[in-house]
């Protein structure tokens, strides 16, 4: 795997992949404590055009990503990523929503679950999945992350 960090103004985000291919993408508070691991190899010339998309998205003129996205996850976690990055710009859905969107709606916890453990955050929009209530409710990178993010897509439609 290859990685580079990417000041953002939410932080230095840490962007991974391979082949071309994005595997990971996570926010200062995401990060485990053993990351980089020691196999990974550092870049600063590779995820050029993920750095240039993500920083479109913080300046509100990208509201949609084109990037080779190659996520590790059970079939289960990909569907409902999948399902995640069909959530327009600006828009939130409910953990309820996406669960009746891949066909399982009695499965509103496992979608939590698989919305806590998406590796590629901002891209796969699981900043938009808010409680039923309204309310926004956990997201890995903390609360005040998601909140920035949905305020950014607000402020810029």
């Amino acid at each position: 795997m290859d990685y580079r960090y990417h000041d953002s103004p939410l932080g230095s985000i840490l962007i991974v992949g391979e082949g071309g291919c994005l595997h990971s993408l996570t926010l200062p508070t995401q990060r485990l404590d053993e990351w980089p691991l020691p196999d990974w190899q550092p870049t600063k010339t590779r995820y050029t055009d993920c750095v240039r998309q993500l920083d479109e998205y913080f300046d509100g003129k990208r509201q949609t990503f084109s990037l080779n996205l190659a996520p590790q996850g059970t079939p289960f976690q990909r569907q409902v990523w999948d399902a995640l990055l069909q959530i327009p710009y600006g828009v939130t859905r409910s953990y309820q929503d996406i669960a009746r969107a891949i066909g399982n709606p009695k499965a509103v916890r496992a979608v939590g679950g698989s919305n806590a453990r998406n590796p590629i955050a901002i891209v796969i929009p699981c900043h938009r999945v808010i409680g039923a209530n309204g309310k926004l409710t956990g997201y890995a990178g903390g609360l005040k992350y998601k909140r920035a993010l949905l305020d950014l897509e607000r402020s810029s439609l």
